[in-house]
């Protein structure tokens, strides 16, 4: 995309030159679908995010594309042709479909393309629906115009390949800027998710708001309250999993539709005066979100992001105005992990996720009662157990929540968790860590104590479990001893 040095027709004549060389590897299989839809008297054209894509060299195998055909019409042209064909979408006019493609000559075969096809269509909402009214039209034109921002509102008319853009989005996507074909309050009143596809499409394209937009999303903002939980959690998601989530967070924010969608966020911005002293929460977790993201190691890490994103907004419940002109949060985290699970069910997020990101929230400060090495090989083993599969996600978040900019403390900070992680693993060579368990199972509980299933067997088990994390692995023998010991002083 263009720099501040470029003009605009340079970089019209840029993203036109890949859009060619993305539509000529797609070509074989776009233009065969394409005459099956004219041999039965259709149109079809490529839409919307394909295209855009195409204009910045990023198409993937993933094909949108649009027609004039119903649903029950695309389903009897693609079924014949593709190698899987999908309706989950059909109620809303789309069809999906998959379709292999040989790589070259030598016989290869690339990642098949993944095809949806739509009718052209319209949807609104009314005051109170959370579903859109489905609609379908007539024309290209009809179509485009109903679509979110104008870099989306393009299209290639196969198989002629004639490109269609009537509301400007070649110019606005070399602008890197996000417009509205029609009116903003227009788009917003259709669909008001389409206010947090805005933040969502400037994250993850790096692209700017355009003034009228940002100002219908500020005044608009209360028009999300109509729209289903789950559509507002995937598409929070998307911009979480975006390349500049900061960016579309930070709109979110500044708009007002975080109050809406994520309040805990906003809250996060304390106000603060000269003579009580703390960061700027709001500032700090953004930072914490980009550090863990730098320490990502394979690829986007929704469960990291989450949980550096939410580790501290228990905060503002928690803050306290110290005599010495210092602020504390004490048990920020507890109370943070049970607002976490909250909102996250409140936005209908899986429970397992639910219970990670909740997790990581509580844990996100043990740490700090390490100090320069204090911790008993104990202490190391319970951290250990506390965060089970989630240990390698609390080292990266744990680093990331370092955001002094005191050099020295910063390095200290870094080198008393390296050395932790370095005690973590001599004792997990040592004792198996990733999987603590008592030295005896629960048939050995039993058959060394002579009775049958019951709760005190769990007992038993929950004692030894606790021998186990405190003074490491014991021998077979010593285990039945130990056991034997605790057993007789419950007899007594």
């Amino acid at each position: 995309m263009p720099n501040a040095k470029e003009d605009l027709p340079s970089a019209l004549s840029q993203v036109q030159r890949r859009a060619v060389s993305e539509l000529l590897r797609v070509s074989p299989v776009a233009d065969e679908l394409a005459r099956r839809f004219e041999a039965a008297g259709f149109s079809l054209a490529l839409v919307g995010g394909s295209v855009r894509d195409a204009l910045l060299g990023r198409l993937g195998n993933d094909l949108d594309f649009t027609t004039d055909a119903r649903p029950q019409d695309v389903l009897r042209i693609v079924r014949p042709w593709a190698d899987a064909v999908w309706e989950v979408g059909i109620a809303f006019g789309t069809v999906g479909c998959q379709k292999a493609k040989p790589a070259d000559g030598a016989g290869g075969v690339e990642e098949p393309f993944q095809i949806e096809i739509t009718t052209y269509r319209s949807e609104a909402y009314d005051r109170t629906s959370r579903k859109p009214e489905v609609s379908y039209g007539d024309s290209i034109e009809e179509d485009l115009v109903r679509r979110d921002f104008t870099v989306n509102a393009m299209a290639v008319a196969l198989p002629a390949k004639e490109f269609v853009d009537p509301h400007g989005g070649l110019r606005d996507l070399a602008a890197q800027v996000l417009r509205t074909p029609g009116t903003p309050e227009a788009s917003f009143s259709d669909d008001p998710l389409r206010m947090m596809r805005a933040a969502r499409f400037a994250a993850q394209l790096d692209f700017e708001v355009a003034p009228e937009v940002l100002t219908a999303m500020t005044e608009m903002g209360g028009r999300l309250e109509i729209v289903s939980a789950e559509r507002v959690r995937d598409e929070l998601n998307k911009l979480l999993l975006s390349a500049h989530p900061r960016k579309g967070l930070s709109l979110l924010v500044d708009t007002g539709l975080a109050d809406h969608v994520l309040p805990e966020l906003p809250a996060l911005r304390l106000e603060r005066d000269e003579h009580h002293r703390h960061k700027d929460v709001y500032e700090h977790s953004l930072i914490v979100l980009e550090q863990a993201i730098a320490l990502e190691e394979d690829g986007p890490d929704l469960t990291l992001r989450l949980a550096a994103l939410l580790h501290d907004i228990g905060k503002p419940r928690t803050r306290r105005f110290e005599k010495d002109g210092r602020v504390s949060f004490h048990h920020h985290e507890v109370v943070g992990a049970k607002m976490t699970k909250k909102r996250m069910t409140a936005l209908k997020y899986p429970n397992e996720l639910v219970r990670e990101v909740t997790r990581l929230v509580e844990l996100h400060l043990r740490f700090h009662g390490y100090g320069t090495g204090e911790w008993t090989d104990s202490a190391v083993r319970r951290y250990v157990r506390d965060a089970g599969p989630l240990l390698s996600r609390l080292h990266k978040l744990t680093r990331s929540d370092c955001t002094t900019r005191n050099k020295r403390k910063a390095a200290a900070l870094s080198r008393a968790y390296d050395g932790l992680e370095e005690r973590i693993a001599r004792l997990q060579e040592q004792e198996e860590l990733d999987s603590i368990r008592p030295d005896l199972d629960g048939n050995e509980i039993m058959s060394t104590l002579g009775i049958g299933p019951g709760p005190m067997v769990g007992r038993a088990y929950g004692h030894l479990l606790e021998l186990r994390l405190e003074n490491g692995p014991m021998e077979h023998d010593a285990a039945v001893a130990a056991l034997k010991e605790w057993w007789a002083a419950q007899e007594q």
